[in-house]
């Protein structure tokens, strides 16, 4: 497991213009550390694919998505307490779930409503496109930042049954305990932007912000298809 970072970004906030821009950063400091072989990009949407589009440009990688989405806390929609991935698979903040005393019967309600939102999300980004074979390949996890980490760390767990050479984690900005939490599980983690401290926000890493909807994450995939058939 290792860990690389932008030093003279650390803990600094507005560092970068957009997700674009993010990405042409993130696409230079991966340069070194993408050798020739036989790379996958895998984007978590909806941020993660403007980010994912242009390192999967700028270093010549095939990029698709993977769907996964944060367990809403029933009152507090904008937080998880943990993640579900496109296979059905589920991580859970235990200690948040503890700390919240969430029953059994409100955390299974919970997870049969975000694999029901994320059935309908693979439906409309993926439609009936195969799922890419990994099996030895090197596989790079972009999302545009790690909040709590639980989502790209579900994301990793799932793609180990793919059977992959190698995966890696590649994100424009994460707090500093949601990279300790999702280094151990993959090969290698580039965060340009850590941020300590006990608030932490991905928004405030960038300078241009908003959610991106599912018509402009369509778009990316299928400019990057176009620039793939192309080549």
């Amino acid at each position: 497991m290792k860990v690389i970072e932008e030093s003279a970004l650390r803990d600094r906030r507005l560092v970068f213009e957009d997700r674009l821009h993010a990405g042409h950063l993130l696409a230079k400091k991966l340069r070194p550390h993408v050798a020739k072989g036989n790379y996958q990009i895998l984007a978590v949407p909806a941020g993660g694919v403007p980010v994912g589009y242009v390192v999967a440009e700028e270093l010549r990688i095939p990029l698709d998505v993977v769907i996964v989405r944060k367990i809403q806390i029933p009152w507090n929609p904008e937080a998880g307490f943990g993640a579900v991935a496109w296979d059905g698979r589920v991580i859970l903040n235990e200690p948040l779930v503890a700390e919240l005393d969430l029953g059994e019967d409100l955390i299974e309600e919970c997870i049969t409503r975000t694999r029901e939102v994320v059935g309908v999300r693979v439906r409309k980004l993926r439609g009936d496109r195969p799922f890419p074979n990994l099996e030895g390949k090197c596989v790079v996890l972009v999302d545009d930042g790690l909040a709590s980490g639980f989502t790209m760390l579900v994301t990793a767990e799932s793609v180990k049954a793919y059977r992959p050479r190698k995966i890696a984690v590649a994100v424009p900005t994460g707090s500093e305990r949601a990279v300790g939490l999702v280094a151990p599980s993959v090969d290698e983690l580039v965060c340009l932007n850590i941020r300590g401290g006990l608030m932490f926000a991905v928004a405030d890493a960038y300078e241009r912000w908003y959610d991106l909807s599912d018509e402009e994450v369509l778009t990316f995939l299928t400019k990057s298809s176009d620039e793939n058939v192309n080549q």
